[in-house]
């Protein structure tokens, strides 16, 4: 991250480059150890991270290829090669939901679904086994050899999005909450002992730590939800910051 961000400040870029708790585990690290701070060494575990179904490694280059590629440390063969994956994994989602059976076709091939005449697709057949992934791949094939046509590894990773898919989708909704108090800024200088309803301990912390963001302030050990509510109350009255 210092790499990237001395290249692009040599470039000419006033911009940071960033990335957030969403994004990578290198963002929930950095987040951890400006708004947290340790006193002991920092262990990356992946229950450090709120949006861990998200942070993927089977989808980190669909995260971060295209940050890089804004950023530009990303190349031309590299960048073609992304675009055609996502592209195939594109063609691969419309295929595999156009194709349907209904349940006694799929009990037909010892699939075991509920018997309520609700045709299935591929896609959300890729998700129906408990037992991973490739239990979905192995359904799908038996019950439509042609999409033995679709690469392997397009495939594998559709059914790990079709697997988590009901999931992340409650994510998506954290991450936007989450995302709507990382765009609150909170100014430069802020005097924190002029915010009415802040305890001393609250003003200690958060003046200790100087926080961003609203976001980075309520990842604050210790600081309490009255504590984000009166710092909310007090920057939207400020003067400037009525928008």
């Amino acid at each position: 991250m210092a790499g990237l961000n001395a290249a692009t400040a040599a470039g000419g870029s006033d911009l940071p480059f960033t990335l957030d708790r969403a994004q990578a585990y290198i963002g929930v690290m950095i987040d951890d150890l400006i708004t947290r701070g340790t006193a002991e060494p920092y262990r990356m575990f992946t229950s450090r991270a709120e949006y861990r179904l998200t942070l993927r490694a089977d989808n980190a280059d669909q995260r971060l290829t295209p940050a890089g590629i804004a950023l530009g440390c990303v190349g031309s063969v590299r960048a073609g090669s992304f675009a055609a994956r996502i592209a195939a994994i594109d063609v691969a989602r419309e295929t595999l939901t156009g194709l349907t059976a209904k349940p006694q076709d799929l009990a037909s091939h010892d699939i075991k679904v509920s018997q309520d005449g609700v045709a299935r697709s591929a896609l959300k057949l890729l998700a129906h086994t408990g037992d991973g992934p490739e239990a979905g791949i192995d359904a799908v094939l038996r019950v439509w050899p042609e999409t033995a046509a679709i690469d392997p590894a397009i495939l594998r990773q559709v059914a790990h999005d079709s697997l988590y898919a009901g999931y992340l989708d409650r994510q998506q909704a954290d991450i936007a909450a989450f995302r709507k108090d990382e765009a609150l800024a909170l100014p430069d200088g802020l005097d924190y002992g002029a915010i009415g309803g802040l305890s001393n301990e609250m003003r200690e912390k958060l003046g200790a730590a100087r926080p961003e963001t609203l976001g980075a302030a309520s990842r604050i050990p210790g600081v309490t939800p009255a504590a984000l509510t009166a710092l909310l109350r007090h920057v939207r009255r400020a003067p400037g910051r009525a928008a």
